[in-house]
């Protein structure tokens, strides 16, 4: 049964931290799933957590700080020691988790870690997996696993199994390799179970399999076992050695952060923030776009004043100036986010000429409807005919505009490894306002005549 946290609950806590039953308060969260802890634990203040931190139990501590969010972790460890820190919290912690977390600390920090593991062989595979360039699936791996010689027999392999099992928390796969480490294949449970003890083990694993290198990019990997159904892939070097393996949970947290930060950047928000971090923090990640949004705004004031002549003569034009606007930059957030979402899911087999040849239709016919029910509108409002059609037809061109502008912009990002997200936020928004405003009013002086 799945825990929920209620108000209720939380205010009992409270009441116990301040009767200073700290130690009583861990106990009963002990009884609780890591993640359910750190949940709790993100509700209340810095003492407290470091508080119910210091009575959970060790073998529990590293699970919940893995759980919590990077600040309320960063408040833990601040108050161990690096030798506390590898006793206390890393030897209990699977190496893709001890080494996520040690990568927060100091330099100095993270040295007096390692040499403080007693495990020597835990401390080298951490070290190992530090070395890996963020965000690519060395980095992402655990060394965890069982692996048995394709020249073992069944029998062997049941033993050597059984004594590697007692490291790895949950065996999701055994794979096969050679004297050299190399990857084979993957050896079936129910083959084991149905086979004679004396049978060659390279006479019954399957050598059909995927893999990824250590140089992967964890969104190549993501894709991976989306494509293929995996629940863990083995992780290898250039020369095919078996180097350790993802599971699912590891590439679901990595697809969370990247939606997080796609999101945030299409908002117009230039760092990774939640409601949590500073006023400061806030404000530095929001400001660049509103700054540029700004500047956007005063350019299209400028357009606007550059025909002041023009609206004192028909002023009904600028009636429609907030409409020009706002559908420029509807059509170019729909059409941007269609392709940015294509690129993610490498769905985009279409060269680009073939996309905006599609773009350039779908956004006629949309121009269509709406530069028609626009001219109908206004002719029932009361305006006339030539006003009528100047909107319908800067409407329909706007739109156009608008289609192959937002189809186009996260494809050049795309090529030029810029993150195409950024094309379905403010930048697409504020181009379109600005140039939808130069459409406009081009349209209004040809058939106006003004």
């Amino acid at each position: 049964m799945s825990f929920e946290l209620t108000q209720e609950y939380l205010n009992e806590i409270n009441d116990l931290l301040e009767e200073g039953k700290s130690a009583e308060v861990a106990e009963q969260l002990s009884e609780l799933h890591p993640a359910d802890i750190a949940e709790i634990l993100e509700e209340l203040n810095k003492d407290e957590v470091i508080d119910i931190t210091e009575n959970l139990n060790s073998d529990l501590l590293g699970e919940v700080l893995v759980q919590l969010d990077e600040d309320s972790r960063k408040d833990v460890l601040d108050t161990y020691t690096g030798k506390e820190i590898a006793e206390e919290v890393v030897e209990n912690l699977d190496s893709d988790d001890a080494a996520d977390l040690i990568s927060e600390l100091s330099e100095e920090k993270k040295l007096e870690v390692l040499s403080n593991l007693e495990d020597v062989e835990q401390a080298k595979q951490i070290a190992n997996l530090l070395t890996h360039a963020e965000d690519t699936a060395g980095a992402l791996m655990a060394t965890e696993l069982v692996k048995v010689n394709h020249n073992w027999t069944v029998m062997r392999c049941v033993g050597e199994m059984r004594r590697q099992a007692e490291d790895v928390e949950q065996v999701h796969a055994v794979y096969v390799v050679d004297n050299n480490d190399i990857l084979l294949g993957t050896l079936s449970l129910k083959k084991l179970l149905t086979t004679s003890t004396k049978t060659p083990i390279k006479e019954v694993y399957n050598n059909k399999f995927q893999s990824v290198k250590s140089t992967t990019e964890n969104e190549e990997v993501a894709r991976m076992m989306q494509k293929y159904d995996m629940f863990v892939v083995p992780v290898v070097d250039e020369m095919g050695r078996l180097l350790g393996r993802i599971t699912l949970d590891d590439v679901l947290d990595f697809i969370k952060e990247e939606a997080d930060r796609d999101y945030q950047l299409a908002s117009g928000l230039s760092e990774d923030v939640d409601s949590s971090d500073t006023v400061f923090n806030l404000t530095r990640a929001r400001l660049p776009w509103l700054l540029i949004g700004l500047m956007g705004g005063v350019i299209a004031a400028s357009v606007i004043g550059q025909n002041e002549d023009e609206l004192s003569a028909i002023p009904q034009l600028a009636f429609f100036i907030p409409l020009i606007a706002a559908m420029g930059g509807n059509v170019g957030v729909q059409s941007s986010a269609i392709v940015v979402q294509a690129l993610a899911n490498q769905t985009f087999s279409e060269n680009i000429v073939k996309k905006l040849t599609k773009e350039l239709s779908v956004g006629l016919v949309n121009g269509l409807i709406c530069a028609l029910v626009i001219f109908g509108v206004s002719l029932v409002i009361g305006y006339s005919q030539a006003l009528a059609l100047t909107v319908s037809l800067a409407l329909l061109t706007v739109i156009i505009f608008a289609s192959l502008f937002g189809t186009s912009v996260p494809l050049i990002l795309d090529k030029y490894k810029i993150d195409p997200a950024l094309a379905t936020g403010p930048f697409i928004t504020t181009a379109n306002d600005v140039l939808g405003l130069f459409i406009y009013f081009g349209i209004g002086k040809a058939i106006l005549g003004f």
